[in-house]
């Protein structure tokens, strides 16, 4: 596909982060139902339903620049999900457990915090505030759910594994 323009590269970008929320949407309800910490099994289950969240403003935002919500897959979020799909059939106490599904979670919210962070900027670079606003609120909740699982690590979880 040639790209002449930013908006271009932004769709492209926003197809991929679609792939990727709908990626993980699949994986967060095993993430929870592995997770034995019951702040962290909560903290899962309540960013499943923001990624539902998230998937439908992404597709609020495709028809806001009058594109139809379409997924290129997601060849980077279907490797860190490869890679914590295999953390989580390691052999470990349920503490260390613990601690590998924040990591492998951790991974998950910076990838879509910089892409995100990429698409809000390059929609207000050219003149689609009403995206930019609209993917902000998404870009905000991965930023909260990265400080909140680093709050459940450092208060409790990651000394438990020790």
């Amino acid at each position: 596909m040639s790209m002449t323009h930013l908006k271009e590269a932004m769709i492209d970008e926003m197809k991929d982060l679609y792939s990727a929320e709908q990626q993980l949407a699949e994986v967060l309800p095993q993430m929870a139902q592995k997770a034995t910490d019951p702040t962290l099994k909560a903290g899962f289950e309540k960013h499943a339903t923001e990624t539902q969240t998230q998937i439908g403003r992404l597709e609020q935002a495709f028809g806001l620049l009058g594109e139809t919500p379409a997924a290129i897959t997601c060849e980077a979020m279907k490797g860190i999900l490869k890679e914590g799909k295999h953390l989580m059939s390691e052999d470990t106490s349920p503490e260390v457990k613990d601690a590998l599904l924040i990591a492998a979670a951790q991974k998950v919210e910076h990838y879509e915090i910089t892409t995100y962070g990429t698409i809000c900027t390059w929609a207000k670079t050219v003149g689609s505030d009403d995206v930019k606003e609209l993917l902000g609120q998404s870009l905000n909740e991965e930023e909260l759910t990265n400080q909140k699982l680093s709050e459940i690590a450092e208060k409790g979880i990651n000394l438990k594994a020790v």
